[in-house]
């Protein structure tokens, strides 16, 4: 979807033309017949609330859209998303491929207007790759935004959040493409052609080098599939030479049978997206890269895919981790840990972070707790937390903490290992967290994001269409702004 600005306030040349309305008051201007049709079908201006009707302009029948923004409040970022969502939502296959966005009077702000049409192309996303009967009521028609009147200085703010909507659209098609498309090499692939000019340096390292960093407990997971284990490190360096970088960690296994501890059949496709912490890395590390973050910044990505062959590690198992501890292998079902602990191991001896954040869809038991409206966070540094939970909040991407305490370490000791890969049944997320826990070094401030809820939808939301959301790009993206830019 292309997006260009126009200073003209003439929309005649345009078919369908769209106005926002603040809730209860109706933009300036409007037709007589209009304003008594938006009445007449209870429009107020809501936020995401649309009405359309048609008026003659010049002997022109115009199609014409309000959208509701709400009230100006706390919420505001989030309403005008809404709106400019909703606006995509009702005309994406409309038959229009243009649409005229006239902010002409309208009492906003750069920032309102480039929230507005975050949350237009965002909401415009779809991956029809693989869908070759489409009619042509179903396929996408609109591909032409032109907003006016907008105040000035809006163009130069859109160019930052447009980088946000690309690393966001980047991520959404990687967790959505198929594991016979989507495996540790073609990640890597993909990730290098996407970075390609961007200034972003990317360091790849394959099982043969991991094996001789003593990597056991990812390439573990690896070892049943055809497809070879990578590890892939995406590194922004746009701040201070002397600052030590900030790492976000991902979890990719880009497809998980749960290995010999196998998946029941039903739903287990959805597993192609348990490379949804992976993707958030890399879609937020191009949007860092595409905006020319002022911060020093480095993405990793374990990529890895879990199968049960018969060379899978089996329950029972125990593996040698990079840290030099060890693991008894309970269930092979339990693998983002064992290629989260290497990563983090191998992230600290390579570049002595100042802080590791990893994402990952950990547990099942995250959704349990949490549903599908908050990630969870575990972290051992307060600060960091706090940081975290307020980026959240300001990106949508919301997240909710979760306590850690070495009384929920026993839970995970092995009677012949250092530690088992999961515990029982009961504050299963915790113990994961825990596990991850055990190999971060020297105090270093570290942040676990469990993402199980969060990365795929089965309906709908503010922003997204079914299926992949993107989450975790802006909330990367809004730490990095508020605490390592400021």
């Amino acid at each position: 979807m292309q997006i260009s600005f126009r200073s003209a306030p003439d929309t005649a040349s345009f078919r369908l033309v769209a106005r926002i309305a603040e809730q209860d008051q109706l933009p300036g201007g409007l037709e007589p017949a209009a304003a008594q049709g938006a009445s007449a079908a209870r429009f107020t201006g809501k936020a995401g609330q649309v009405f359309e009707t048609f008026v003659e302009r010049d002997g022109t029948v115009v199609r014409l859209a309000l959208v509701g923004v709400g009230k100006p409040g706390e919420d505001r970022s989030a309403s005008l998303e809404k709106a400019g969502a909703a606006l995509t939502a009702k005309y994406l296959t409309s038959g229009e491929d243009a649409l005229a966005l006239d902010l002409t009077g309208a009492n906003l702000q750069p920032e309102d207007v480039a929230s507005l049409l975050l949350g237009l192309r965002l909401r415009g996303w779809r991956h029809d790759a693989y869908r070759t009967r489409l009619t042509d009521e179903q396929k996408i028609s609109l591909k032409q935004i032109t907003v006016i009147g907008a105040p000035e200085g809006s163009e130069q703010v859109w160019a930052t959040e447009q980088a946000v909507a690309a690393g966001v659209e980047f991520t959404r098609t990687l967790v959505a493409e198929p594991a016979n498309i989507i495996y540790p090499e073609s990640f890597v692939e993909r990730c290098q052609q996407q970075f390609e000019g961007t200034g972003a340096q990317l360091v790849v390292l394959g099982e043969d080098e991991m094996r001789e960093l003593g990597m056991g407990a990812l390439l573990g997971v690896s070892q049943g599939s055809v497809r070879e284990a990578r590890l892939l490190a995406i590194k922004w360096m746009g701040g201070a030479q002397d600052n030590k970088p900030t790492v976000f960690v991902g979890k990719g296994v880009t497809f998980d049978t749960g290995g010999i501890s196998i998946k029941p059949a039903g739903g287990m496709e959805d597993m192609k997206w348990d490379m949804g912490g992976a993707g958030a890395v890399a879609g937020a590390m191009l949007t860092l890269a595409t905006r020319k973050a002022k911060a020093n910044v480095i993405g990793v990505c374990g990529l890895v895919e879990n199968m049960p062959d018969g060379n899978a590690q089996r329950p029972g198992d125990v593996v040698t981790t990079m840290s030099g501890q060890t693991v008894e292998v309970i269930n092979t079902d339990a693998e983002g840990r064992l290629v989260l602990c290497d990563a983090i191991t191998w992230v600290q001896q390579e570049f002595t972070p100042a802080a590791i954040v990893d994402l990952a869809t950990l547990t099942g038991a995250m959704i349990i707790a949490l549903g599908h409206e908050h990630g969870g966070l575990f972290s051992n540094n307060d600060g960091l937390a706090d940081k975290l939970t307020a980026a959240g909040k300001a990106s949508g991407d919301k997240l909710w903490r979760f306590p850690l305490s070495p009384a929920y370490d026993k839970l995970i000791d092995s009677p012949i290992a250092d530690m088992k890969n999961v515990g029982p049944r009961w504050a299963g997320s915790i113990t994961a967290a825990q596990y991850i826990q055990r190999f971060v070094e020297n105090g270093t401030p570290w942040a676990h994001l469990d993402i199980a809820g969060m990365v795929w939808a089965d309906k709908p939301g503010a922003t997204w269409d079914k299926g992949a959301t993107g989450f975790g790009v802006r909330l990367v993206d809004r730490f990095v702004r508020d605490n390592l830019e400021a």
